[in-house]
């Protein structure tokens, strides 16, 4: 959906009384963030609408304004099968295949109402009625804004709505660090700051909120478990099941992990293994035009933006760290 689309797309919506936000699994903040702030605007405009996450979120997460009411698949699956079977559009949010959703793809596939993909990552699925894609953007939140700046609506951006715009800017640019974030990301913020939310009470809201268990999580991981290539500008961590339990590893725990051995001179992809229940859970980092998106979809079942991507494997941790080792030089 283009920019010029927008008045035809208005129509649609202003026609639509049952609406659902979806967004992807293991949801982060860019994710919760978007779908929230989609969610309060549509509810300002007098829509019936209601956001499912696949699973839960990172407790860091819980202080945004909204969350109590998002449906959980994972726990409350009838219940979000019935609103979205009864929705005539269906926002999703975050991701672009069905395949990021886990057991909710297949039947999300199947539900009556037309699709709205709202999102920033690269090669997406064709599924979506309505698109809304850029793979330049710096967070599926920055194309929310512009959504909503779209339908013009941009004077119903409150507080809360900004509050949750923020927190998806903030965390999928590393606070606003990485090389997606120009001058639009900052003209957005400072639109957003307009309506009196506290950048520095977002922040420590959202990262001065580990536990003492995750903070020696990271201790033992950068003492223990930080691993540096011989001739070769990467560094990864491999964390076993065991290890995780060990420090009473919670959900989103291992965030932002991936992305300390940067600090190292001349290191320039990160990866992190995680072993969590019966599979291996990846995150790839890298710099310049270091493509982990395109490695990621090859090797691990994954995929996600150019210097960022994730997969899921359902193999031993050993097995993938030699799968690794032996196709790593190939970004090179």
């Amino acid at each position: 959906m283009m920019r010029d689309s927008f008045a035809k797309f208005a129509q649609l919506l202003k026609k639509t009384k049952n609406i659902v936000i979806v967004t992807h699994w293991n949801p982060d903040g860019d994710a919760i963030g978007s779908s929230l702030a989609l969610y309060h605007f549509l509810k300002k405009t007098g829509k019936n609408v209601q956001c499912i996450v696949p699973n839960s979120f990172p407790e860091f997460l819980h202080w945004m304004p909204g969350t109590f009411r998002m449906v959980n698949f994972d726990t409350q699956a009838s219940q979000a099968m019935k609103l979205l079977d009864k929705a005539e559009l269906i926002f999703t949010l975050d991701f672009n295949s069905f395949k990021r959703l886990e057991k909710l793809g297949d039947l999300l596939a199947k539900t009556p109402g037309k699709k709205v993909l709202i999102d920033h990552h690269r090669e997406p699925e064709n599924y979506a009625d309505y698109s809304f894609h850029d793979i330049h953007a710096s967070s599926t939140c920055e194309l929310v804004y512009e959504f909503i700046v779209g339908l013009k609506g941009k004077a119903l951006i409150d507080k809360k709505i900004a509050a949750c715009l923020y927190t998806g800017l903030m965390t999928d640019t590393g606070s606003f660090k990485f090389s997606s974030v120009n001058s639009k990301t900052h003209q957005i913020l400072a639109e957003l700051l307009t309506t009196g939310i506290q950048p520095h009470i977002i922040h420590s809201a959202v990262y001065d909120n580990y536990s003492a268990h995750r903070l020696r999580l990271f201790g033992y991981a950068l003492s223990e478990k930080l691993r540096l290539l011989n001739n070769c500008p990467v560094a990864y961590f491999c964390l076993t099941a065991e290890e995780l339990k060990r420090f009473d590893f919670q959900k989103g725990d291992t965030e932002g992990l991936v992305n300390y051995p940067f600090m190292i001179k001349g290191i320039t992809v990160c990866a992190l293994f995680a072993e969590s229940e019966g599979s291996i859970k990846i995150s790839f980092r890298s710099k310049g035009k270091i493509d982990v998106n395109t490695y990621a979809r090859k090797f691990f079942e994954g995929g996600g933006h150019l210097n960022a991507a994730g997969g899921k494997i359902k193999d031993s941790l050993d097995a993938t760290e030699q799968k690794f080792l032996n196709t790593i030089k190939t970004l090179f």
